[in-house]
């Protein structure tokens, strides 16, 4: 086949196999991206495998493991440019060409400095022929946290939020517990265990005291994401759930803080302007400590500001069928919008039922476009 045929529907219908089984590692690969296998003669599968862990053996070791001498001549079916650098574990396009597979079809091209296209070269260059593109948007979007660190210097940015039918997050009072229902709650723990890091404010945790663990019903493996308090005073490092547990915490404080003495916990200051971290400055050093996403799970101060710095790539919102009145918190603060012209325009990306309430993931349309 040559480089300017179509894609045939066998091709489509292994790389879609292939995708499927890359995101079985959502919630244990991180730093690493979610990558899957699928070796084959013409429809046969004769080997698949994904990527489970950082540090461990990549898709297209556990693939061709199981493929074993009937790779040779095989199609491999891929997500992401086979990598031709030693890491942890050697490179897969040697690996590949050690078996002799006849034909490398991948979603798309690695932008790993390390990778991006000398995998392909070194495959070519054994006389393997190589195509790429098939599917690359559902790659792309798999793999949006990962992207977003090695293409922007950023996480991902997922800000969570509940509120009620009349836009409200919390009542006058603070108390927000709970809007959202049962089913919603336990839902919110899936997105969770994908993400990287927690982020939330100080007062949210001197006011609701949340824990911001992972909690998931069945035996779904998780690595526990890093819960972040951005606390310019250090004030809460001695107090609340969030320093209990298996989850690690890091407080990000102001430059001139004054530690507490004896303090263990993990800590790392950011810049700050008119008494406010600059937020770009905080995802810049989570993406330096290898987080590909960030769940937001904060007031409407720390959502707005997001949303005002441009940082917001989705938003994850659970509305429940109930009122809270005027007198009750909004879901954002700081947004400033005097005229239509100046509104946030969001796509609905999914909607769906979570028990009684409904759950929108919804993504700021400048930033799509």
């Amino acid at each position: 086949m040559s480089a300017n045929e179509p894609f045939t529907a066998t091709d489509h219908a292994l790389m879609a196999r292939a995708l499927r089984l890359a995101e079985r590692g959502a919630y244990t690969t991180r730093p690493n991206p979610m990558v899957g296998c699928v070796i084959a003669h013409g429809e046969e599968v004769v080997g698949e495998g994904w990527h489970v862990r950082a540090g461990e053996p990549h898709a297209e070791l556990h693939a061709l493991a199981q493929a074993g001498a009937r790779a040779k001549g095989a199609s491999v079916y891929v997500t992401l440019e086979p990598c031709a650098h030693t890491g942890r574990t050697g490179p897969c396009a040697d690996a590949l060409i050690a078996a002799g597979v006849a034909r490398v079809v991948a979603a798309m091209r690695d932008p790993f400095p390390q990778v991006d296209g000398a995998g392909f070269a070194r495959l070519r260059a054994a006389g393997i022929e190589v195509r790429d593109g098939l599917m690359e948007a559902q790659a792309r979007a798999l793999n949006r946290g990962w992207l977003s660190r090695i293409e922007r210097g950023r996480p991902w940015v997922r800000v969570k939020l509940a509120t009620s039918l009349d836009g409200r997050s919390a009542l006058a009072s603070g108390d927000s517990k709970w809007i959202s229902g049962e089913a919603s709650r336990r839902d919110v723990h899936r997105w969770r265990a994908r993400a990287g890091a927690i982020l939330t404010g100080a007062g949210t945790v001197m006011a609701d005291d949340p824990s911001l663990t992972v909690r998931l019903e069945d035996d779904t493996p998780f690595v526990p994401p890093l819960r972040v308090v951005l606390d310019p005073g250090l004030a809460t490092v001695a107090r609340g759930r969030v320093r209990e547990g298996d989850a690690p915490t890091l407080y990000i404080h102001a430059p001139d803080a004054k530690r507490p003495r004896n303090l263990q916990a993990q800590t790392a200051h950011a810049p700050m302007r008119d008494g406010r971290f600059e937020l770009r400055a905080v995802m810049k050093l989570l993406a330096e400590r290898g987080i590909n996403e960030v769940q937001v799970e904060a007031g409407a101060t720390l959502a707005g500001a997001l949303f005002v710095e441009g940082l917001v790539d989705e938003l994850l919102l659970y509305v429940a069928p109930v009122l809270l009145g005027e007198r009750a918190r909004p879901l954002f603060d700081g947004l400033r919008i005097d005229a239509m012209a100046q509104r946030l325009d969001l796509a609905v990306v999914d909607s769906r039922r979570i028990g009684e309430d409904m759950r929108l993931l919804l993504r700021p349309r400048a930033a799509a476009a």
